[in-house]
Formats: structure tokens, C-alpha cells, sequence
């Protein structure tokens, strides 16, 4: 499936062909025939990318960046890919995971004491490594051209410490990854978006994730980019609602903190239960078994990030 997304104003969002179709976007931003990658996908991508590309005319010595949000490798596992595809590329990524993307064993052994070396290996494959003379470091503030465009990176920790956003002025837009969220097209309602947040581990903080939240809101973007899933319309009342239920997940993890071997599982199933609450009030008419499969990875994770925020909180 090449789901392709053109929003009018030099930004595109189509399929990475990460895991199952309309999961994980690449979001181009083009400007003046120079090219921007935001997050890659896993080795899988390539293909998309290279369609992408030919949709609009433009060759591979046309990209100027490989920007990555953070190196999750849900977002960043296609980047060496990617990079070795396009001589004139820089990788961008926060300067907590410039030095994994150079060498990326730890990155993978990490990823792979999560979900085990089958599922690595069969998802991801081979991590390639990236010349560290070919890495940006985006510190924070940092601003790139692109044809008259310019990007600005902001350090943006909560749901990773190695974690940035990229705004873009001319469109008055955010590329967030995954630090505004999750919205996935299947909950769409007559064109009303649904938005959950990830906790994930290993490094979730509620409290700046909260803070980030708040300095994305203060650029007052008019749309959010989101890696899971593309544009994300009607930002205020998106915001509050990103805010309500990051304190629900919390709230759910301090109301089992003393659980014990029983700790993960009431919490995942405590916030299963809020989500399924706020989807049928969403109007979300999917069988409770479809919406379960959207979100399981979801689930998992979040819940894993919650306990890990409980045992390391202060």
C-alpha cells in the first residue's frame, strides 16, 4: 500500500510500509526542488521514499536531509538506508543519539531486549551505520535551510531525552513524532481526529512531557505532523485532549504502584479501559477486537513506559 498524503503547502506524508499499512508516515518537505526526510521507517521504506521522489520529478542527489525525531526504530531504523541512497544528505538527529546512528549496536541490543531478536531481525534487519562526517548534531535551536524554507529544531524530552520537533514556520507546522502523540486514521470520526499519548519506555517523563507539550503550543501551529499518523488538524482542542488523557495514564499508574508482579498488567488494563471509554465517546464504532489490534503494540508499550516512569520518578 502507497498511501500518499499532499497537504498543498510543500509538505507530504505517505505510507513507511512499517509493520501494517497507514501506521508509520515519512513526512517530505520540499522547497524549491531541495528535499527533507522527517523520521524513515524501518529498511523497509525505501521503495516509498524513492516513489515519493519520482511523484514529484525529483532525483536522489535532491535531498538535503534525513531528519530524525528521535532513534526508536520504528523511526529511525531506515535511516543508514536511506542515507546510503542519497550522496548528498545530511542525517540530522538530537545529539543524545548521534552517536548510536554512527554505531548502532547498542541501539539494537536495547530494541532487541524489548522484543527479542526474532522480531528484530524480521522487522528491521540490518541497522546500517552512518559516517559520523555525514551527522548533524541538532542541538537545541538549531535551523536548517531548506530552498527558502528554513526548519528549526527544539529539544523536546518526555517521551525520549534524545527527542526533537521540527517547525516550520512558512506553514506554521510542527513535525512531532512522537511527543504530540498518536492519532490513528482508523479512529477518524466524520473528519474528527482521535489522540493518545505514548509513554513508552525507557525514558517517558510525565512532567516534561507536559512541558513540551505547552512549548509546542506556544509556536501556535495551526497543524501538527505526526509520525503515527501524518496531519493532525484542530490543534487546541487536540492539545487538551493529549493532556487529559496523559493524566489518565498517569493517574492509572499511581493507582497501582504497590501492585506488585500484578503492577503491569492492571496498569495496561487500566488504560486499555480509558481509551476504550474516550473512543466510544469519540463515536468510535469499530468491534472492541479491531480496536484492541490497532492499539496492542500501544498498549504494551505505554504500560511498560508507566512502570519504568514509577520505579525512576525523581
Amino acid at each position: 500500500m502507497f498511501d500518499w498524503r499532499d497537504y498543498g503547502n510543500g509538505i507530504y506524508a505517505f505510507d513507511a510500509g512499517y509493520v501494517r499499512p497507514i501506521l508509520a508516515a515519512i513526512h517530505m518537505i520540499v522547497d524549491n526542488g531541495r528535499v527533507a526526510f522527517v523520521d524513515t521507517g524501518s529498511n523497509d521504506s525505501l521503495p516509498n521514499v524513492l516513489e515519493a521522489l519520482n511523484k514529484l520529478g525529483l532525483g536522489r542527489e535532491a535531498v538535503d536531509y534525513v531528519i530524525l525525531t528521535h532513534i526508536h526504530l520504528d523511526h529511525a531504523g531506515g535511516a543508514g538506508t536511506l542515507m546510503r541512497e542519497f550522496p548528498n544528505a545530511k542525517l540530522v538527529v538530537h545529539p543524545r543519539g548521534s552517536r548510536h546512528m554512527a554505531e548502532p549496536s547498542k541501539l539494537v541490543a536495547g530494541v532487541t531486549a524489548v522484543y527479542g531478536a526474532e522480531y528484530v531481525e524480521n522487522v528491521y534487519g540490518d541497522i546500517l551505520p552512518i559516517p559520523a562526517d555525514r551527522i548533524i548534531d541538532a542541538h537545541e535551536g538549531l535551523t536548517l535551510p531548506l530552498g527558502r524554507r528554513e526548519l528549526l529544531c527544539i529539544d523536546t524530552p518526555g517521551h525520549a531525552k534524545h527527542h526533537i520537533c521540527i517547525v516550520d514556520k512558512q506553514s506554521a507546522s510542527i513535525f512531532t513524532g512522537d511527543m504530540f502523540g498518536l492519532s490513528y486514521r482508523e479512529f477518524d470520526v466524520d473528519g474528527r481526529q482521535f489522540i493518545l499519548p505514548t509513554t513508552s519506555p525507557t525514558q517517558f517523563d510525565a512532567a516534561e512531557m507536559h512541558a513540551s507539550i505547552d512549548r509546542l503550543m506556544g509556536f501556535a501551529p495551526q497543524a501538527m505532523y505526526l509520525t503515527h499518523y501524518a496531519q493532525l488538524h484542530d490543534v487546541p482542542a487536540q492539545a487538551a485532549a493529549l493532556r487529559r488523557r496523559l493524566d489518565a495514564h498517569v493517574a492509572v499508574a499511581e493507582a497501582h504502584v504497590d501492585a506488585g508482579e500484578a503492577r503491569h498488567a492492571a496498569i495496561k488494563q487500566g488504560i486499555t479501559d480509558v481509551l476504550l471509554g474516550d473512543l466510544r465517546a469519540h463515536g468510535c464504532t469499530l468491534q472492541e477486537a479491531t480496536i484492541l489490534e490497532v492499539l496492542a503494540t500501544d498498549l504494551e508499550l505505554n504500560a511498560q513506559g508507566l512502570a519504568w516512569w514509577l520505579d525512576h520518578r525523581g
